[in-house]
Formats: C-alpha cells, structure tokens, sequence
C-alpha cells in the first residue's frame, strides 16, 4: 500500500481501522478535504470530487484525504494486512421516515473466464468481501455532493444466515456462466448476491466461456434490498419485526426449503387452512392467500427478513376450475412525464423486472368450486422475454406518449392506443387508477387516468410449473 501521509491507525488491525474511522462520523465530505488540505483545498479538487460521472469519487476522497493512501485497482482489500476492504455507499429517508440504501454495493468485477474454476472460499470476490468497513453517508436529491454527511463508520461481515444464501447466489451465478449463459445473467436470478452491469457504456460486451455470444460486463454486488436490512438491522441496529423462516442450520437451500414447507399442504383447502393457522377469513383480507403462506412457513406477521433482504415480491394467483387465470397481473404505476425520458436498458419497469424475484403462491378452485392450495414458485422472468416481447410493449408505450395519445370514447368507456393484450401474448397497459379522478399529467399537459403495465394472464399460466 501506497501512504501519502503518516497515518494515525494500525493497517495490520481491523478493530484499529474501524475505530479511526468513526471520527467521520457527522462531517461532510467537504469538511474531510479540509482537514486534510487546509488552506491548500483548491477549486480543481473539490471539483474533481464534485463530479458526478465519477462514480468512485468520494470512495477514492476517503482513501486519499483520510486514510492517506493511494486508490488502486489491486486484487487484494484495500487493507491487504487486515482482509478489510472499504466501500462507501449513500442511503436515504424516505417520505415514510424511515431509511433504505439507495442503491447496491457494488464489490469487485467479475471475471468470466476465471470464475467457473474458483471455489467461494477462494474466489477473488470473497477475498475482498468477508470484511467490509462501510461508510454511509446520507444522500440527499437538493445539495452539492461534497455536502453529504457521513452518518455510520462499521465492520461489517455477512453473518452465518445470510452467508449460506450468499454462497448459493454465487453458486448461481457460477453455473450459469458455466453453462455459456453470462449473457442471460440478471439480478432476479438471485436472492442478496447480484450479478449486476458495470461498463461504462451499455453497448459494452466481454468474452465468456463456453459461448461465442460476448455478455454485458457485470459485479458481484449486495442488492439494494439487502443492503437496506444491513443499514437498518446490522448498523442502525434498529428493532425489527421481521421473523426468520429459517430458525436453524440447514443444509436445504432458500428456495427449496420453502417449496417443501408449503407442498406439505397441497389440496388443502383455504377454509381448511385457515382453521388450522387460526386465520380469520371471515374479514376476506385481500392478502388472505399469501397470509396462509406465511403462517405455513410459521411467520406470525406478513414480513420475513429473507424476503426483505432479497427484495422478493410475493403474488398470489388464483386458477378458475377450468383451468385458466381470470386475473391479469399489474405493476407500479409508471409516470407519463418520466417513462418519455428514459431508454431501455435504463428504464424502471425493465430494471425492476431484471432485478425482482418473485415469489407465486397458487390456489386452484375445484369442481365443487372450493378453493385450495396447489404449492409455491419462485420466479424471474426469462431473459428472451424480457428483452423480446417487454420490451417491444414499453417501446410502443413510450412511442404513443411522444407521439400524442388517441383518446375516444366507446360505450361510454374511454379507450386509447396503449399495447392492449390481444397486441401481444406477454404483457400490456391498462388503467391503474383508485377511480376516474386518480391521475397523471401527459407529456402535452393534459390529464389522463394513471396506468401501468400487466401480465397477461395466460402468459403467467405458462410460466407455473406446478402440478394443478
């Protein structure tokens, strides 16, 4: 390691880094260049560090004005004696008061070639990863970049429960690259360990094994939604109500363990089960299917910290008695004004897909019209569909709002030019409105009812692969 300074902690001491870290604690990053440089701050180097486009700038403004070292690309933690390598990272409040990461940890590049040779305990990402000091700093959308506050300064190793799924996320993510799929890599794919793009243009592609076709460069990368729980539950150390479904060491992976859990009650019904978990349906909560999940796996609330930390979205499906789903399936709502901005590859609705696993909980009604419990999924939507047929419904919906949406009026029922789901055999737009005054403004300033975008409700029956 390269010093600029004498430095005032023992590199060889976790617990000695950690400790000289905390006196970050409520300065802005601004007040570290002045106590390093004093008078001598320059304009050029607060506006280096300003820049935006530079993503590692303030990462690299701790390495140089506080730790007084030498940013560098080593494979090796940026505290090589001590295995603790420093990242930097931003979190945010909310609009509710509470607090979440604002994105996720990006942690070292993934080298296709080496990695399906690597085993997790001597990969180059675990060597950097097992012993993390986080800064986190308090991000807010109204000031200059230097003004952000540093608010937590903490070791931070993934603990037991989160490192088995971890080691099968990389797993995972081994195996596809093994099989020549690099290309087809996305966040859904796994829990709190992502694959996630890192280039510096979206046209950039690298080589990988086993496949001629060249994949988008990618991370290894805690996701946001893990990264939440670690602020909240690891370094806020607030109280959590979230239960655990795992509650002792097993060997059974994530998904696994819970698909058996829940087969155990397959063709009970939900009058049934409710009657076993102490349910009271008479109230019809509209969560009743996936409550009735959670009481199988033994959660008392409607939260898991393993969902929570992997970000998985629960959807529960009900299949009529003649073999079809009635219901089509909806998403957020998107914003005219901000969809017409976006691009593809950078868009919310592909990036929520790519990043989202979804978890499906299916009931099927009987001949005697009796609702019951067929089993669970975990789900992502396949690469080929997303950037297929998604894609080509999100470009036309984007096309209609520049180019003026047609309204008229048929039975008196307003109707538009939107992808509808006779367009298109995966997805469409239809109204997602609480009632006709529930809107959004229009790219030319006039109002129109919010929407979003929809499964068809054939394409999900397609994806299920339980026995009905």
């Amino acid at each position: 390691m390269n010093y600029l300074k004498n430095k005032d902690y023992d590199e060889t001491d976790a617990k000695s880094i950690e400790s000289y870290s905390q006196n970050l604690i409520d300065k802005s990053f601004q007040d570290v260049l002045n106590d390093d440089l004093g008078n001598n701050v320059e304009e050029s180097t607060s506006s280096y560090f300003e820049d935006r486009s530079f993503k590692g700038g303030l990462g690299n403004l701790i390495e140089q004005h506080f730790f007084h070292y030498e940013p560098n690309n080593s494979p090796d933690p940026d505290f090589p004696i001590a295995g603790v390598e420093l990242k930097v990272t931003p979190f945010k409040k909310n609009k509710n008061g509470s607090y979440s990461a604002k994105e996720r940890l990006v942690l070292t590049m993934i080298d296709y070639m080496t990695l399906i040779d690597e085993s997790f305990e001597t990969s180059h990402f675990w060597n950097k990863s097992k012993l993390l000091l986080l800064i986190h700093y308090l991000w807010k959308k109204d000031i200059d970049r230097l003004s952000y506050r540093i608010q937590y300064a903490n070791l931070f190793s993934p603990p037991k429960q989160d490192l088995e799924i971890i080691k099968n996320d990389y797993k995972i993510i081994q195996e596809k690259v093994e099989k020549g799929l690099a290309h087809e890599l996305s966040g859904s794919d796994t829990l709190y360990l992502e694959a996630c793009t890192k280039a510096a243009t979206s046209a950039d592609r690298t080589p990988q094994p086993n496949s001629d076709i060249k994949a988008k460069p990618r991370a290894f990368a805690f996701k946001s939604s893990y990264m939440s729980y670690v602020l909240n539950n690891y370094i806020m150390k607030e109280h959590s109500d979230d239960e655990s479904i795992i509650k002792s060491s097993t060997t059974t992976p994530f998904e696994d363990y819970i698909k058996n859990k829940i087969s155990k009650y397959k063709d009970y019904s939900v009058e049934e089960l409710c009657k076993k978990f102490d349910i009271d349906s008479d109230t019809k909560p509209k969560n009743l299917g996936s409550l009735i999940a959670y009481r199988i796996l033994g959660i008392k609330g409607n939260k898991t910290s393993e969902f929570e930390k992997a970000g998985i979205v629960v959807k529960t499906i009900r299949i009529e008695n003649n073999g079809k789903i009635r219901e089509h399936m909806s998403f957020p709502n998107f914003k005219f004004a901000e969809i017409v901005k976006e691009n593809w590859e950078d868009s919310t609705f592909r990036n929520y897909l790519a990043d989202t696993r979804f978890f499906f909980v299916v009931y099927k009604y009987d001949n005697q019209g009796i609702l019951r419990l067929k089993g669970c999924q975990f789900w992502n939507i396949p690469y080929d569909d997303l950037n297929g047929n998604v894609k080509k419904v999100w470009t036309e919906t984007v096309n209609v709002l520049k180019k003026g949406l047609h309204i008229s009026e048929v039975n008196g029922r307003l109707t538009n030019n939107f992808p509808k789901s006779s367009d298109n055999n995966i997805c469409h737009v239809r109204p997602h409105a609480r009632n006709q005054n529930d809107v959004d403004m229009l790219p030319n300033g006039d109002y129109y009812p919010k929407q979003c975008f929809w499964f068809n409700n054939n394409y999900i029956l397609s994806q299920l692969d339980i026995t009905l």
